[in-house]
């Protein structure tokens, strides 16, 4: 299966980089460098202000991500295993859902700050909603002739939602994670543009701005590498706590 995994990585890999290789030929301009110019240039941006900017961004991601899974695995448990709550909150979450939270940031920056804590509140609005969804469809799906089995014999509250719900709502929670990492990498680029110095977001936007094109590239090309290596950890996590 890792065999698997490594052949097709491996083979995206170079498909991705055929395709930005022949593009760069084909365009011949200064903002579409070759990627043996980019990845050869990657040595001299590493380190220093480079593992200022990474750490930045992960201390936002984590921070962001972390929250937000609390957060959306409670709510979604409540609405999940509550009819009355569940109808209470649905129209909120059912409104709510499709604004688009990035319009929210000034309003954010004015009330949290131009820190952290208004892009990890900007992370935290755009990826809870859809794990209160998939938390709360995956603990209404669970068969309640499970609980009641459980029940009569004798399994306390804490034992059922350890042997039951927990390994039905686990799967969907690692895909969301999954999904809330890219969306993160997106949202934490625009974020990044607005009251700091410090964060990838902000190294890209400054290197296309001083047309250091070669920078550009690698801090895309670091920050793509971060979300992959998120997307591995998390796959790793899977297969051990998802075990069929």
């Amino acid at each position: 299966m890792k065999q698997k995994k490594g052949l097709l990585f491996l083979q995206g890999f170079l498909f991705f980089n055929l395709i930005w290789y022949l593009g760069a030929i084909w365009l011949k301009t200064p903002a579409l460098p070759v990627p043996t110019k980019v990845y050869g240039y990657l040595p001299q941006i590493i380190g220093g202000p480079m593992l200022e900017h990474i750490g930045a961004s992960l201390q936002r991601i984590f921070w962001g991500l972390l929250i937000s899974t609390l957060l959306g695995v409670m709510i979604g448990l409540l609405m999940g295993t509550s009819p009355v709550i569940n109808r209470l909150l649905n129209p909120l979450i059912y409104f709510t859902y499709p604004i688009p939270k990035t319009a929210l940031l000034p309003i954010l920056m004015i009330l949290f700050g131009l820190g952290d804590h208004s892009k990890i509140t900007l992370i935290v609005l755009i990826t809870v909603f859809q794990v209160i969804v998939a938390v709360r469809g995956s603990v209404q799906q669970i068969d309640a002739g499970l609980y009641h089995s459980m029940k009569s014999l004798g399994a306390s509250k804490g034992q059922m939602f350890y042997h039951v719900t927990l390994p039905a709502v686990l799967p969907d929670i690692l895909t969301n994670l999954r999904l809330s990492v890219g969306t993160t990498l997106s949202v934490l680029f625009f974020a990044e543009n607005y009251g700091t110095q410090h964060g990838l977001g902000y190294y890209i936007q400054d290197s296309w701005s001083r047309m250091n094109y070669l920078a550009m590239y690698g801090g895309i090309l670091i920050l793509g590498l971060l979300g992959f290596m998120l997307f591995i950890m998390i796959d790793g996590v899977e297969q051990w706590w998802c075990k069929k």
